[in-house]
């Protein structure tokens, strides 16, 4: 299936998007769009002919319980609604606890990874064939990037990934930047994964920007394309023509005239000739095909990657001791990294919050999200910062006190709670952060 080059669409460069020469094709996150309601820069896109890939975040298929039902029926029906010729997702796990451990749910709003081992691949694969069940189209998933490592992995990132193409005949959305993501975050050779990645089931890849700050690299696609991550590219294109290729952005947008750069660099590493014998594809599947074999994860293995995901979770948003065999300065990066995007994202479904507390809104929802763990999405979550703030009598100053009671009056009920809800919720919480 031949896509071509492609941006992630935005609503803050839609204009942008529709306006840039040689698109053949976008990316959405498939959480962000309403079916019944598509915006109307993607409708115009869609009459022009112009591709639109659902890109979902939330379905969590690397997790310890099966994939919501919910969830992928929501996917398949903006598939439809796109007229998508497949449907992406990650090789990650977004949230743990609940029945499988006997403990809360925790959400952690953000793509962990998986730990390499064969249970977690079985349980993976698993996921994979109920998810591809329920879709009208081929799904692809993507690798991640990561700031931390599993102890006692069991498979390089290329292994793991071959196995789960071979076991289920899933696509793959190979991710450039998270390549050189984790070599530098856990030094990891992007070349060695190529190697070993069944390069002919790429449906395709993704190109994006980031930071180094104080040795770790920060995938924010907030910034540039820099020249090693443009270098992974030209390597994986030497082994194989990626049917299509797309360039990411999800913040900090530069204008359209340096998007069209980056773009024509991108098309150039693309237009590179395969070196020899590393363009031919191996007989391993594709997008899209079904393994003749397929095995059920045991439920033995589905608890044991449910308790390690649950520790570890626990230990990087609750407070909770990190797990054995985990670097602790690590996990306390990554900590700060999650509550860092709790309190952006929150900014962004909840403009007014910021609005009302000004320069304290940062320091107070960090405050906050310190071992109070999310559990039911953002939204959520900005409805419970507010009420906790109100609860305790804050902000000081009385108008915005006003204005934030307001604004939790129209969005929750009709009075914060009283003393006995609130200690109640007070108790809930301190079990959760035990």
């Amino acid at each position: 299936m031949k896509l071509g080059i492609g941006i992630g669409w935005r609503p803050e460069i839609a204009d942008a998007v529709e306006e840039l020469p040689g698109i053949d094709w976008v990316e959405v996150v498939a959480e962000n769009i309403c079916p019944g309601h598509l915006p109307a820069a993607l409708t115009r896109l869609r009459s022009r002919g112009t591709r639109i890939v659902p890109h979902g975040v939330s379905l969590g298929l690397g997790g310890a319980d099966r994939p919501s039902a919910q969830r992928l029926a929501d996917l398949a029906e903006r598939a439809t609604a796109l007229g998508a010729p497949l449907v992406t997702e990650h090789i990650a796990f977004v949230r743990a606890g609940g029945v499988l451990t006997a403990s809360p749910q925790l959400e952690a709003g953000h793509l962990l990874p998986v730990p390499r081992t064969w249970d977690a691949l079985k349980v993976l694969c698993e996921n994979v064939r109920i998810a591809q069940d329920s879709l009208p189209v081929p799904l692809a998933l993507e690798n991640i990037a990561a700031l931390i490592s599993w102890p006692g992995e069991e498979l390089t990132e290329g292994q793991f990934l071959a196995e789960l193409v071979e076991r289920t005949g899933v696509g793959l959305l190979i991710d450039v930047a998270n390549l050189h993501t984790n070599h530098v975050n856990r030094g990891e050779n992007p070349a060695a994964a190529l190697d070993e990645l069944p390069v002919e089931a790429i449906a395709y890849v993704h190109v994006a920007g980031g930071t180094e700050r104080d040795g770790i690299w920060h995938d924010t696609h907030s910034h540039p394309v820099t020249e090693p991550i443009l270098d992974i590219l030209s390597d994986l294109r030497a082994r194989v023509s990626p049917p299509g290729v797309l360039l990411e952005r999800d913040d900090d947008f530069p204008p359209k005239e340096e998007l069209a750069e980056e773009l024509t660099t991108i098309r150039g590493r693309v237009a590179g000739q395969p070196a020899g014998p590393r363009g031919e594809a191996r007989a391993r599947g594709g997008l899209g095909a079904r393994p003749k074999v397929v095995e059920s994860s045991s439920p033995n293995a589905r608890e044991r990657v449910a308790l390690s995901q649950a520790a570890l979770l626990s230990a990087l948003v609750a407070g909770t001791p990190a797990p054995e065999g985990f670097d602790s300065q690590r996990l306390r990066v990554q900590s700060r990294a999650l509550a860092a995007k709790r309190a952006d994202v929150v900014a962004k479904v909840a403009p007014e919050l910021p609005e009302i507390l000004g320069d304290g809104y940062r320091a107070a929802f960090l405050a906050y999200a310190k071992g109070r763990p999310m559990h039911d999405g953002y939204r959520r979550d900005a409805l419970d910062f507010a009420e906790q703030l109100l609860v305790s009598g804050r902000p000081d100053d009385d108008n915005a006190r006003r204005l934030l009671t307001r604004w939790w009056e129209e969005r929750a009920a009709a009075h914060p709670p009283r003393r006995g809800t609130r200690l109640v919720r007070a108790a809930r919480a301190a079990l959760v952060r035990r």
